[in-house]
């Protein structure tokens, strides 16, 4: 069978790209499932460059079609910050302490300034093709005053959507994937990757 790498160690990232992506005309595999392969230096500056690093070190290594995801949160009164820096913003990759900076660094802005976007970008990397394919999908929300819900990851407990007096983290991964900034990028690849693949 067809094999499609996602070029992730992410565990929930892996999860929600298991749980959109149709798989019987492929096997999607991530890099979970190879946990030799080397972790990647993302130098990156902007979230298409990272994806782009991401996508061809696992692409040359195994030959395979590959996606990356490089997403990141954008905060309006930090002037877009985490950004590309999302992963890391307190410095070692820990989701707590990035969520503690955020929210130290909003301490005093009103609800209605708290203005933020999820921002998810793919680059989808195939030996037989010449150029990538690149979408990107992206959400709109507030962050709010102090995390709250159990599911998701990363910033989840802290975006709010209006919309749905919710965060993302009290979502199920169902309803998330139908409004998230990387649910929005995989359906956007959907519409555009089997006429391109080139098996």
């Amino acid at each position: 069978m067809k094999e499609i790498i996602i070029a992730t160690k992410n565990p929930g990232k892996a999860r929600e790209f298991k749980r959109i992506f149709n798989e019987e005309d492929f096997t999607l595999k991530t890099l979970l499932d190879l946990p030799a392969f080397p972790e990647i230096r993302e130098t990156g500056q902007t979230f298409e460059e990272n994806a782009t690093i991401k996508a061809h070190a696992v692409m040359e290594r195994f030959n395979l079609p590959t996606i990356a995801d490089d997403s990141g949160l954008q905060i309006d009164a930090l002037y877009g910050r985490p950004g590309v820096y999302s992963a890391r913003y307190a410095g070692d990759h820990n989701d707590a302490a990035n969520n503690a900076k955020v929210l130290s660094e909003l301490g005093g802005v009103p609800r209605e300034k708290r203005t933020a976007r999820f921002v998810s970008t793919l680059v989808f990397a195939n030996p037989k093709n010449d150029h990538d394919l690149v979408v990107e999908g992206d959400v709109k929300g507030l962050i709010g005053l102090f995390p709250a819900g159990d599911d998701g990851f990363g910033y989840d407990p802290l975006f709010y959507l209006p919309e749905l007096d919710k965060t993302m983290a009290q979502l199920t991964i169902d309803e998330k994937n139908k409004i998230s900034h990387r649910g929005n990028a995989i359906r956007k690849l959907e519409t555009q990757w089997e006429d391109w693949i080139n098996w």
